[in-house]
């Protein structure tokens, strides 16, 4: 069995973080290395994803409820206007093998274009 994720670390209560917006499937915490003013990650409750590939094919419902989220903490923490990544692989710039969105608002550049 593998180690849990700093995701389910953190849900669990093993890691401090501030989780600003949670739902009964989801819950959305601040990036700790922000790429943009608004840099928020939004991490659904299971683990059993490991990146938006496999989210997209075994469970599309939970991908809307993560687009919709993102819209939600766009609208609450910026303009509304967002980017929305997500990072498929080693090679791409994925560093946490449990599927989550990168919401970046607010005076994005070129250092956004990396999100981690």
């Amino acid at each position: 069995m593998s180690e849990p994720s700093i995701f389910t670390r953190i849900l669990d209560g093993e890691i401090p973080s501030d989780i600003i917006a949670e739902t009964p499937t989801l819950f959305a915490i601040r990036d700790i290395a922000p790429k943009a003013p608004v840099h928020l990650l939004v991490i659904p409750k299971t683990a059993q994803y490991r990146d938006v590939t496999e989210l997209a094919a075994g469970d599309p419902g939970l991908l809307a409820e993560i687009v919709e989220l993102a819209n939600t903490l766009a609208a609450e923490h910026s303009d509304g206007d967002f980017r929305l990544v997500f990072n498929t692989g080693a090679n791409a710039g994925q560093t946490v093998f449990h599927v989550h969105a990168h919401v970046m608002a607010g005076g994005l550049d070129e250092k956004s274009m990396n999100a981690g």
